[in-house]
């Protein structure tokens, strides 16, 4: 049963850094949120009217408070436990949509933020740099993208989808050509993966639950067993390493739910592909395009083979209303994207270079956001328990930094030299995650000194 608290003026209802799990509806009174706005740095200040819900995005993430929640003068407040919300929450349709569009357009405010410190933001007549600078070139900056890149099956998808927005382009002597090559690639690498995995079985070395170092394996050993129902095999869909799921530019009319495999967003910026996220098991895609009636913002790519469940514009409202567990699921998702992506967003916001890149490795720690790998050394007989390995090469790591390769190769050259790390063509190997946290901590305070000094210089 809910509970009805009161506050007295200037009493704290949660600090920042607190984690009660608990969701409140100002019924009277006034409160106000404080917090750090992660660009500027500056102190920020919200109030909350009567009738509105706070401290909901923390809860339903199960994340710190990122804000203090202050009674300005005598306030009532309804406080819910999560299983109380979810209650309240599922038997009103209305609020399910009101606060499924908020909090889709919240963290489409967060991308566009990061999409602006990475210097990816577009004109709204020049969505792309294409060749003629139009929104019809979206997505032929998309597909140039991912044959610079070699991703060769990629690059074929945008081609497809490109050609079939715009027939056009089959007469476009550069799109033949790199569809040309691209299909061309795509299916010798796809013949030699399947030579390799042929050998691997004959010789007894293939697992068959992945972990082959093949493209085709699944790299998430999750699976989403919550819509795995005779009821929605009609949604079923698989994609295999590389092919495009949904491309940026492009109407959205569908969305996706994932039931096994990763999923890669990329977004196509100056000819280059940016990552933004990485997707797991249980987690949808797709639905902001479906809220806001907005063309796909990301490109979304198969890592490894998926299975997903695709879902269209026509029956999203009824699924979601009719399903409250969809819901549910919906609005906590959007709420841990947003907090991932704010988390993202903060490791952008440092001008050294270091810092970024060692916060970088404690965010993908935090998050879990890349799929496991093995954390033991040759010949080590106990795994240190602090040791990381992860999936990343110079290239990714720039995509997510923000920075140069040649910066970022620099950078963890200089952190090698120190003990910190080990990176190979394929993996970052963490000696110890704990040094990494020291590492921002210490880099953050050289950082506040150096701020401190140039606005004593400034005056």
């Amino acid at each position: 049963m809910p509970k009805v608290i009161n506050y007295n003026q200037g009493s704290i209802i949660f600090f920042e850094g607190d984690k009660d799990g608990k969701v409140y509806i100002l019924q009277k009174g006034a409160v106000m949120l404080t917090g750090i706005d992660i660009e500027t740095k500056r102190s920020t200040t919200t109030m909350v009217r009567e009738g509105e819900f706070f401290g909901i995005r923390s809860a339903l993430s199960k994340s710190l408070r990122d804000e203090t929640a202050t009674a300005v003068n005598h306030a009532v407040c309804i406080v819910m436990t999560m299983q109380e919300f979810e209650s309240y929450f599922s038997k009103n349709k209305a609020l399910i949509m009101k606060m499924l569009r908020i909090f889709s357009k919240e963290l489409k405010t967060v991308h566009e933020k990061t999409t602006a410190i990475l210097n990816l933001q577009k004109d709204h007549e020049d969505f792309a740099v294409g060749r003629g600078k139009k929104v019809d070139d979206g997505l032929f900056a998309v597909a140039k993208s991912f044959y610079e890149d070699e991703k060769w099956q990629s690059c074929v998808g945008a081609i497809t989808r490109l050609i079939k927005q715009s027939p056009s382009y089959t007469k476009d002597a550069e799109v033949t050509q790199m569809l040309r090559k691209a299909v061309a690639n795509a299916a010798t690498q796809k013949k030699k993966e399947e030579t390799e995995k042929n050998r691997m079985i004959y010789s007894g070395e293939y697992n068959p639950t992945g972990k082959n170092g093949l493209s085709s394996d699944y790299q998430s050993e999750n699976t989403e067993k919550a819509f795995d129902l005779p009821a929605f095999q009609r949604f079923a869909k698989t994609y295999e390493d590389g092919e495009i799921i949904i491309a940026e530019f492009e109407k959205g009319e569908t969305f996706y739910l994932i039931q096994r495999g990763l999923v890669q967003l990329t977004k196509c910026v100056n000819g280059e592909n940016k990552n933004l996220d990485i997707l797991n098991p249980g987690e949808l895609f797709g639905e902001m395009a479906i809220l806001d009636n907005s063309p796909r913002s990301a490109t979304c790519v198969a890592k490894g083979r998926v299975d997903c469940l695709e879902f269209n514009k026509e029956n999203f409202e009824i699924l979601v209303t009719g399903n409250p567990q969809i819901a549910i699921m919906l609005l906590k998702l959007f709420c841990k994207r947003i907090m991932d992506q704010n988390r993202r967003l903060k490791i952008l916001t440092f001008d050294d270079n270091q810092a970024r890149l060692a916060d970088l490795m404690c965010m993908f720690d935090e998050t879990n956001a890349l799929p496991p790998v093995a954390n033991d050394e040759p010949n080590e007989k106990t795994p240190s328990p602090n040791r990381r390995v992860f999936p990343l090469t110079a290239n990714d790591i720039s995509h997510w930094a923000g920075l140069s390769v040649e910066d970022v190769r620099n950078e963890m050259g200089k952190m090698s030299k120190n003990g910190l790390l080990k990176m190979t063509d394929e993996y970052v190997i963490i000696n110890n995650i704990n040094d990494m946290r020291r590492t921002v901590e210490n880099r953050i305070k050289i950082m506040n000194m150096r701020s401190s000094t140039n606005q004593r210089t400034t005056f």
